[in-house]
């Protein structure tokens, strides 16, 4: 079972399609792994339910926020606790029509509102790197799975970082597509206009496997596209002819010393493989985070307006209707999603909707353009993925200012649309001391451009040569 359990997907899918190993044993050696979960990163596991047909594909993790026919799905909220969707979304549809079997859906911040995934109804999932840590928001559950080998490969989602800002904290790789990549049809909405579904895998390799699933066209999401000509598997060795731009609009005075070490030392083994590394201008890029938060807050007003009572999920309260609205709401949602609900709200509301909602889009299409500019100079633009390594449980918890800016080099990105990546770049102390701790390095590039950053971040990834293994519980 280690053995089986020390493999990647793709290595795992090899040895499967030569007879090496049942595609029943590995599905049995993950679930019985998934069992095991002592940092919280499951909700619902296969075990309490059906698990799919045979497969030479591992079995995949699934964020708690995609629906699953007859499967529990909260997306980390109490107000749907209980609640069994009555079909499967698109992405899930597709690794299961693939032959992927389902091994678990993974606990997240509520409704994916959060950069530590402490805002979850059903508790913290803790980092497997350090238990009194937190793996990072939304989709820290998939993250610490994949790193804590309770799982080979997951699917999150990301809104403004939150499949690539928890790979980061939990040393893994996360990759968010450009958005219309990957169908969000069952994928239960936060900001509609800036929600993505994507991969979190023990390497880049996966994270292509992984996203050639999920990728394509669906007819029940208007906004998908797919890519053209779909996902390639990585295989460049170098990075000669590429070019990389260090952002100039992007401050680095809150980087931790160690993040920014780490940042600065793959810059050099970039320009080892051959790559160029410049500095472009996204002058705008600096004022994502303000804009991000009154955009996604105003989707999510509208989005959550369904959280009743009255349709599905909890009810409580048996007065007028009014009554039941507001019991029902106070009692189900958690303190971050009410909170992003009156700023949404706020924002939208009459005499106020220009001043922030307009401006905020006005911004983002700075933003937008920005990289676009860029991109004419340059092939990727490339970031530190958080501005530090995992933080303390608890520790942020007060601050919700200070929780945003763990979002601030993976919100422009997700404004403009454009695909990004995180790989591991090495290990690095908290500032003022404590374990050494995985540190992500951000790729991004131009719209659909998901197989140009794939390539180029194995190239990296082979030449930093970083091994996922966190310590041990009570090492």
């Amino acid at each position: 079972m280690s053995e089986l359990l020390g493999l990647t997907a793709a290595e795992a899918r090899e040895r499967i399609d030569a007879g090496d190993i049942p595609a029943d044993e590995c599905f049995e050696a993950w679930a019985e792994a998934a069992s095991g979960d002592d940092l919280n990163a499951y909700l619902w596991r296969s075990d309490d339910g059906e698990r799919g047909a045979t497969s030479s594909l591992p079995p995949v993790a699934v964020k708690d926020i995609f629906c699953t026919q007859g499967v529990p799905t909260t997306a980390g909220s109490r107000i749907l606790e209980g609640y069994r969707p009555p079909y499967t979304s698109t992405a899930v549809r597709n690794l299961t029509d693939a032959g992927a079997r389902v091994l678990g859906k993974t606990n997240m911040d509520e409704f994916a509102m959060g950069s530590s995934n402490e805002n979850s109804g059903y508790g913290p999932v803790l980092n497997p790197w350090d238990r009194e840590r937190v793996p990072g928001g939304s989709s820290g559950g998939s993250a610490a799975a994949v790193a804590g080998t309770l799982a080979p490969w997951a699917i999150g989602t990301d809104t403004g970082g939150s499949i690539r800002q928890p790979a980061s904290l939990c040393g893994i790789v996360g990759l968010k597509p450009t958005y219309g990549a990957v169908s969000r049809y069952g994928m239960i909405a936060f900001a509609s206009s800036l929600d993505q579904c994507g991969p979190l895998t023990q390497d880049v390799t996966d994270a292509a496997l992984l996203l050639r699933l999920l990728e394509g066209r669906d007819s029940c999401d208007s906004t998908s596209v797919g890519i053209e000509d779909g996902v390639k598997l990585p295989d460049r060795e170098h990075l000669e002819g590429l070019s990389f731009a260090v952002p100039s609009g992007l401050a680095m005075d809150g980087v931790e010393a160690g993040v920014k070490a780490a940042f600065e030392a793959t810059l050099g083994t970039i320009e080892e493989l051959g790559g160029e590394v410049g500095e472009a201008a996204l002058p705008s890029a600096e004022h994502g985070i303000s804009a991000y938060y009154v955009i996604a807050p105003a989707e999510a007003s509208a989005n959550l307006a369904r959280y009743d009572g009255v349709r599905f999920g909890l009810r409580v309260g048996d007065g007028d209707l009014t009554e039941l609205y507001e019991q029902t709401r106070a009692a189900g949602f958690g303190a971050e999603v009410k909170r992003r609900i009156m700023l949404g709200t706020y924002a939208l509301s009459s005499g106020y909707y220009e001043a922030y909602y307009g401006r905020a889009q006005r911004v983002r299409t700075r933003i937008a353009e920005d990289f676009r500019a860029a991109f004419e100079r340059f092939d990727f633009v490339v970031t530190p993925t958080s501005p530090s390594v995992a933080f303390k449980l608890g520790e942020k918890l007060d601050d919700p200012l200070s929780m945003y800016l763990n979002d601030y080099f993976t919100v422009p990105m997700s404004l403009a649309g454009i695909p990004a990546i995180s790989i591991p770049a090495g290990l690095a102390e908290p500032d003022g001391g404590g374990p050494q701790l995985p540190v992500g390095f951000q790729i991004a590039g131009p719209a659909f451009s998901e197989n140009a950053i794939l390539d180029a971040a194995f190239a990296l990834e082979r030449a930093i040569g970083f091994e996922n293994k966190p310590p041990q519980a009570g090492e």
